[in-house]
């Protein structure tokens, strides 16, 4: 394997990981003020917020210095265009935190913070998914080495709109089959009842969201679609196949760890085939693994770095999670 594909399946894995627990997050703040307002927060936000407290600060991993520091180049052509995107993202993160340092003082009982902190959650991916959306190209053109972003073709475009859903809906998914699992494991009953009905309820809304990327990307970029339909058909029907197990047993209420660990398997499968599907390109058609890579040594380096990362954080995580989140009493909410 080329020190250039290793380079970015490494930024992947990050790029995967970083989803799936700021997903859990992020969709956790929403409902825990949708529970407020609904006046079920006295079932469901205790659990909730034993979640949020010890693993906020891990979710801060930015896939984006990583893809900078292997490809250069992607700094010239998203600059532009990632300028408005980026400070929204960087504005709603500073809300976001500053729940965190209001919240010692009273704040998580006041519906605005708790307003601010819900939609931020769900405003943050919407904002960042538009990386992958301008990857596809189409929206961005550059002409005598002068870099043009095409804002309004990217707010016009069924599929920039389609993977704005997507990446919505999936917060919440993901986050309500965790925390559904992490009631029956706190053996909270009424948390759990009402956090099923979370997940079940958005089940429908994630596969119609999936179909409608689909058809999104037929219509932005055939070379793409047609990649996945020859190609990679195979995982997405894995992450069809995994979608329906993890549903079927939150239906039929049994086994939520294992339920969701295959929606972390349906998400792997599908987020490695959108991946693989649109290689070599990074920025279609003006950057590809190959040519927009820094140099040999540089590029070892940071893919080393970046692996003895992967060696440090997967431990780390495990660990916290078996010293906070499943610990029996912290669970329940004894300690």
């Amino acid at each position: 394997m080329n020190i250039e594909l290793l380079g970015i399946i490494v930024l992947w894995i990050f790029l995967y990981g970083y989803i799936i627990i700021a997903s859990i997050d992020f969709g956790a703040g929403f409902f825990a003020y949708y529970g407020k307002v609904t006046k079920k927060d006295h079932l469901i936000n205790n659990l909730i917020s034993r979640y949020l407290s010890p693993v906020w600060e891990i979710t801060n991993v930015f896939f984006f210095v990583g893809i900078i520091g292997f490809f250069p180049s992607v700094a010239f052509y998203y600059g532009t265009a990632l300028l408005i995107p980026g400070s929204i993202s960087l504005i709603l993160l500073a809300i976001r935190g500053s729940f965190y340092a209001f919240s010692n003082y009273g704040s998580k009982e006041n519906k605005v913070y708790l307003f601010l902190y819900g939609a931020t959650g769900l405003l943050i991916p919407a904002s960042l998914c538009t990386v992958l959306t301008i990857s596809g190209g189409g929206y961005i053109i550059e002409k005598n080495g002068v870099v043009q972003f095409l804002a309004k073709n990217l707010l016009t475009s069924i599929y920039s709109w389609s993977v704005v859903i997507i990446a919505i809906i999936s917060v919440l998914y993901i986050s309500a089959t965790f925390l559904t699992y992490y009631a029956s494991k706190a053996k909270d009953e009424s948390a759990l009842a009402i956090l099923r009905q979370y997940a079940l309820f958005w089940t429908v809304p994630t596969i119609l969201s999936s179909f409608l990327v689909f058809v999104g990307l037929r219509d932005n970029n055939v070379r793409f679609y047609q990649n996945i339909v020859n190609h990679y058909w195979w995982m997405f029907l894995l992450s069809l196949i995994c979608f329906l197990i993890a549903s079927s047993l939150i239906l039929l209420k049994r086994n939520y760890g294992t339920a969701f660990i295959f929606v972390m398997l349906q998400f792997f499968f599908a987020f490695f085939g959108y991946g693989a599907a649109h290689l070599p390109y990074i920025l279609d058609p003006y950057i590809t693994i190959y040519n927009g890579y820094t140099n040999q040594t540089s590029g070892t380096m940071l893919v080393t770095v970046f692996l003895l990362g992967l060696l440090l954080l997967v431990p780390s995580l495990l660990f916290l999670f078996k010293l906070f989140l499943f610990d029996a009493e912290y669970v329940q909410g004894k300690k």
